[in-house]
């Protein structure tokens, strides 16, 4: 547990880690299955933004910037990166092989930077409502941590790599589908726990976290079908998407769900 923990935030934040010992499939699910958890110091810079910020009355896009810069600096913008070379990759060709030779080279085309730019947007437009009250606040957590649920989704069996080497490789499959559903049944408890001592409907908090998987399931089907599996890059746009749709989510149901 302790390797698969070290994978987790060695590969998927910018936290300083020692290496894992070995890297095995069973290491690299546990890695993935840990990932909604590793996302939790940052889960907290969000919360602690909106407390020194909000009663300061910080304007809230300020606050929302500058919880886009805790998230992108504390995962050196690796997700964003893999947002952009599998959108230049799926705009590229139909041609499987010639789109996953784009998606390799690490160079951005136009439809990375549209696919950056709108997303980035999206999450700044989402945390500007939410981050000024302590409800959206919590609200933007659970679409946080729902966005690294979904690498639990797009590495349980039976989902292929799309090539044999990279990340895709060594993780692709590597989550057992009871690990699967167990991960899942407790992300959604916590979802509707959360939001109970928020104060806020049983049902924001699984809206949220439905919103993240629906648009993360998207991607991932639209990699399988195109690619054949995923990639490192694919699991950065699925994170990515799910992001922006859990926000998106969250800002909608806010007004309500109080």
């Amino acid at each position: 547990m302790l390797d698969g923990l070290r994978l987790a935030v060695g590969t998927l934040t910018a936290i300083p880690v020692a290496p894992p010992r070995r890297v095995t499939r069973r290491v690299a699910g546990r890695a993935m299955t840990l990932a909604p958890l590793v996302v939790l110091p940052f889960a907290l810079a969000v919360l602690v933004l909106h407390g020194l910020g909000a009663p300061a009355g910080a304007p809230a896009p300020v606050l929302a910037v500058l919880a886009l810069a805790v998230l992108v600096l504390g995962t050196r913008a690796m997700h964003l990166d893999g947002l952009a070379d599998t959108a230049d990759g799926l705009s590229a060709s139909y041609d499987r092989e010639r789109a996953l030779e784009v998606m390799r080279r690490g160079d951005i085309g136009p439809s990375g930077v549209a696919a950056v730019t709108l997303v980035l947007l999206l999450d700044a437009a989402a945390l500007a409502s939410l981050l000024p009250s302590l409800r959206g606040s919590v609200l933007a957590v659970v679409a946080l941590v729902s966005s690294r649920q979904l690498l639990v989704w797009a590495c349980a069996r039976p989902v292929p790599p799309a090539r044999a080497d990279g990340l895709g490789a060594t993780v692709a499959g590597s989550v057992a589908p009871a690990v699967w559903a167990l991960s899942t049944t407790v992300t959604t408890v916590l979802a509707v726990g959360v939001g109970l001592a928020a104060d806020l409907a049983w049902w924001a908090g699984p809206v949220v976290l439905a919103a993240a998987v629906a648009a993360g399931a998207l991607v991932l089907r639209r990699a399988v079908v195109r690619l054949g599996g995923i990639t490192g890059d694919v699991l950065g746009a699925v994170v990515e998407v799910a992001l922006a749709a859990g926000l998106t989510a969250a800002a909608v149901v806010l007004p309500h769900a109080g």
